[in-house]
């Protein structure tokens, strides 16, 4: 899809024509001003003296540091300094001169303050009116609200895409088939809707996309886009909170008066929680994003219809939605955008790299299994960090050595060349590494080890012990989590055994074990005193899954 904008002038076009006026002004206008003023000579005292003399003299104004005086044709005026002369007078008026004010200017003077005031001040106000009247068209136009109007803030900032065969389609997309197929059918639904009216069917109005940040919702609503050709229009939920109340509503208001008049067509409104969050009913509820939200549940179901507008709304965080915005007659539809498996992982690998060059080495499969858990975006980063490796080390083709160290960057970041670490400390780290590799090896419910290292990487770890799965798991059994307890306390009980002593680096290791071994009392109900007894609850499942206690102190305390 190709972004519709509209031919916006730059400042810098305003401030050329302010200075070709003002140009024009010093060219034209002030030569003409000019040539209305008579020129004054400058002339020394003596001069002025010599021609008292020889009566060459016709007016004359005396002033306390200045004389003004025309020869006896009255063409030609002079200027000299005054001094002290007490018989200037009597010798000036032997001379026949006449005592009078004389004019420098032929013009009269209402002309002259037309020309050199008023004109000027004319114009620009007139240029400042000019330049005003744009920059509302450009902010606001005619039709944005009275209050706020001249700064666009009741007009819709939405982004308009139109058809463009180089944008995103489906076939840029991978390991999300079940959303992919949901949204093809609105595809198709835009393309052939005769298929649909004449079974009865109608398309959900409003589709929601659901799911962890960076597994490709975005990027979903660009490839519908991409292959509905029809328009599109783009938004974030943000950009309708307004300092002004009510300008979030008119932003609602216009953004729908635009698509129905372009319909069918979609519009996107990309981290819809930011004005779809549940309305509490405290003091203070009607709030701006309150009157936004209550605009937007009217045009997406209200006594007008919005027919031929698809929406298409995306978020993180689907439990914070209003009711009344997720119920049936807007969004209709949920589409869950997880984390890929290990199948998408590898499709979603070979889509980022069809513009890498790739040598014969490279296993996508192998790199899928080891970035277990990764989501799109992640892995579109491992795919371009493996890329700038190959660069970094002069070479023309990325290798399976490039992304296996990329997907080690990603998890515990770039190596640490430079650290220098004792060699006691060394081997510290090298028997808490072993500790970890020798219990995995000696339990039959987890992934074998790939790898040990003891090289510090720029995440704070002095190594790790890397497990690759062979395939996806779902469920967890008791006993495969005790086993991964016993694996994260590995690390400690070698230290402990060789050292005679414990040290500070099983502190990311005691974090996990202590989370499992919380969940597996409070939420995945394998404790003997408490059986099945949900005592937490999780929520933002989708932001790192924070969880509450959901009991009381003294059920907490036994």
């Amino acid at each position: 899809m190709k972004e519709v904008k509209n031919p916006k002038k730059p400042l810098i076009y305003y401030y050329v024509i302010v200075l070709l006026i003002m140009l024009v002004f010093d060219l034209i206008i002030s030569p003409l001003i000019s040539d209305s003023v008579t020129t004054v000579t400058e002339v020394d005292y003596g001069t002025f003296m010599r021609m008292i003399e020889e009566q060459d003299i016709g007016e004359v104004e005396i002033d306390d540091e200045e004389i003004y005086f025309t020869d006896a044709s009255g063409e030609n005026i002079y200027l000299t300094i005054a001094m002290d002369d007490a018989n200037l007078v009597e010798r000036l008026y032997a001379s026949g001169a006449t005592f009078s004010k004389v004019e420098t200017s032929t013009t009269s003077p209402i002309l002259s303050f037309l020309v050199s005031f008023v004109l000027p001040l004319v114009i620009f106000i007139a240029l400042g009116q000019y330049m005003s009247r744009k920059m509302m068209n450009a902010m606001g136009g005619k039709n944005a609200m009275s209050f706020g109007g001249g700064m666009g803030l009741g007009k819709s900032s939405a982004k308009v895409y139109v058809p463009d065969s180089e944008g995103i389609h489906f076939s840029d997309v991978a390991g999300e088939e079940e959303a992919k197929e949901s949204l093809a059918e609105i595809v198709d639904y835009l393309h052939n809707p005769q298929k649909y009216t004449d079974v009865g069917a109608s398309m959900p109005k409003g589709v929601l996309l659901v799911g962890p940040p960076g597994t490709g919702k975005t990027m979903l609503a660009k490839a519908v886009a991409g292959e509905a050709n029809v328009p599109f229009f783009s938004m974030s939920g943000s950009e309708f909170v307004e300092m002004f109340v009510g300008m979030g509503a008119s932003k609602v208001r216009d953004l729908f008066k635009q698509a129905k008049e372009k319909a069918p067509c979609i519009v996107f409104i990309d981290e819809i929680d930011a004005i779809g969050k549940k309305r509490d009913g405290m003091m203070g509820g009607n709030d701006e994003r309150e009157q936004t939200l209550n605009q937007l549940l009217t045009e997406m179901d209200g006594f007008e219809g919005n027919n031929g507008v698809i929406i298409l709304a995306a978020t993180n965080r689907p439990e914070s939605l209003d009711p009344a915005l997720t119920r049936p007659g807007r969004f209709d539809r949920r589409v869950p955008v997880e984390l890929p498996d290990l199948k998408g992982r590898e499709e979603i690998l070979k889509v980022h790299s069809r513009k890498i060059k790739l040598g014969e080495d490279v296993d996508f499969h192998t790199i899928a299994r080891m970035a277990s858990g990764a989501s799109g975006a992640e892995l579109a980063n491992i795919v371009n960090e493996a890329a700038l490796r190959t660069v970094r080390d002069n070479r023309a083709y990325v290798t399976q050595a490039d992304l296996e160290e990329s997907v080690e960057v990603i998890i515990a970041g770039y190596q640490k060349k430079n650290a220098v670490i004792s060699d006691h400390e060394k081997q510290v780290v090298a028997y808490h590494e072993v500790g970890h590799a020798l219990v995995t090896a000696s339990l039959s419910h987890t992934a074998p080890v790939q790898k040990i290292t003891i090289i510090p990487r720029t995440s704070g770890a002095l190594g790790y012990t890397m497990q690759v799965e062979t395939a996806d798991k779902y469920l967890m059994t008791k006993g495969e989590i005790e086993d991964k307890i016993a694996i994260y306390t590995g690390g400690r009980a070698a230290e402990e055994l060789v050292f005679g002593e414990i040290t500070t680096g099983a502190s990311n290791d005691i974090e996990q074990a202590t989370k499992l071994a919380r969940a597996m009392i409070t939420q995945y109900g394998m404790s003997d005193d408490f059986d099945m007894v949900a005592m937490e609850t999780v929520t933002n499942q989708y932001l790192g899954g924070d969880a509450s206690l959901a009991c009381s102190a003294e059920t907490q305390r036994d």
